[in-house]
């Protein structure tokens, strides 16, 4: 519908409104599929988002249990006789028009496998950094890219698809689509399971705390009301070789042209049980942003998990130490 009224068409002098409709959010979501369980409704949010006619494509609705899950997904997303098997096929169709959909499959295939620049892209598809970069352009215009600027690093601007079916589909089932063809989809889906938990669930739930920070989260939770919440990353002098130090949700404050005040400091891990040593890393993580000129006295360091804490951990948030935030408290508390 954009491009029949874009401004190159005949028929866009007879457009007279432009409504965007946003996709549901997390919990709109969790409520509209009518799911209770909070771990439930991000397994299906990380397969079909908040896009409302998905569940008309489905016929039967939603898993009603958590041990259902998978066998949902055989029946739905990688049932050949439902819609939603080449849905994700069909929105990049859409969008690209005639340019290079291969590229643009395998592009999405990078980073849906963990490639979040474009230097990072062109590597993995050992194609030459322009054209990964006008495919990169290409997706964000169309809306199935977002571009965001890391937290600490602003200049560094990680992607990440915008449709967590094309992740999904990317992730998790592009490599074995072959297979569904003559294969079984619970062989399928069993071998897919891993990467789905891995890279899909662990990156959606990292994005979902990311929304999160921005809709939900007020001054009880950050001490102030959040603006911007995104991935941070810095050098650890310590580290000569390997990883940056990272947090996965930064949260900041409301400013003018400059960086907001930060407000906090996050990791968040889907499946595992946090503990004591993720707030030492955070606190290293604070020290290093103080050593850089970083005002962190507002900061508060906050752990997310999708299992839970440990009673350690849980007598340092009672100590005020920092915040925990599991999957009841991102579902169900304001």
């Amino acid at each position: 519908m954009h491009r029949l009224f874009s401004a190159a068409s005949p028929l866009r002098g007879l457009a007279d409104l432009e409504l965007t409709l946003r996709p549901l959010d997390f919990r709109q979501a969790a409520r509209f599929w009518g799911i209770d369980n909070p771990r439930l409704a991000l397994l299906v949010h990380a397969v079909v988002g908040g896009t409302p006619a998905y569940r008309r494509y489905v016929g039967d609705g939603a898993p009603s249990r958590l041990e259902g899950f998978d066998a949902w997904v055989c029946r739905t997303v990688l049932n050949p006789g439902t819609p939603l098997f080449l849905e994700a096929h069909h929105l990049l169709q859409e969008e690209t028009d005639h340019w290079d959909r291969a590229l643009c499959h395998s592009a999405l295939a990078a980073i849906a496998s963990g490639c979040r620049t474009q230097g990072e892209i062109a590597d993995r598809l050992g194609t030459p950094l322009t054209d990964a970069s006008r495919c990169v352009a290409l997706l964000r215009t169309n809306g199935l890219l977002y571009g965001e600027p890391d937290a600490f690093r602003p200049n560094l601007v990680r992607l990440r698809i915008a449709e967590p079916l094309l992740a999904f589909e990317h992730a998790a089932v592009w490599p074995c689509r072959p297979a569904l063809e003559h294969q079984d989809a619970v062989e399928v889906w069993r071998r897919a399971r891993p990467v789905f938990d891995s890279v899909v669930t662990g990156s959606h739930f990292v994005q979902i705390y990311r929304e999160q920070g921005i809709k939900f989260g007020g001054p009880a939770v950050f001490g102030g009301p959040p603006a911007t919440a995104a991935h941070g990353s810095l050098p650890d002098p310590e580290r000569r070789t390997g990883p940056d130090a990272e947090a996965e949700v930064v949260v900041r404050g409301r400013a003018d042209a400059r960086a907001g005040p930060l407000l906090s400091v996050g990791v968040a891990r889907w499946d595992e049980a946090m503990d004591l040593h993720h707030l030492e890393h955070l606190r290293h993580l604070l020290a290093l942003l103080a050593a850089r000129g970083e005002d962190v006295t507002l900061a508060r360091p906050a752990c997310y998990s999708g299992v839970g804490f440990t009673p350690a951990l849980r007598a340092a948030e009672a100590d005020g130490h920092v915040v925990l935030i599991g999957l009841d408290r991102l579902y169900r508390e304001d």
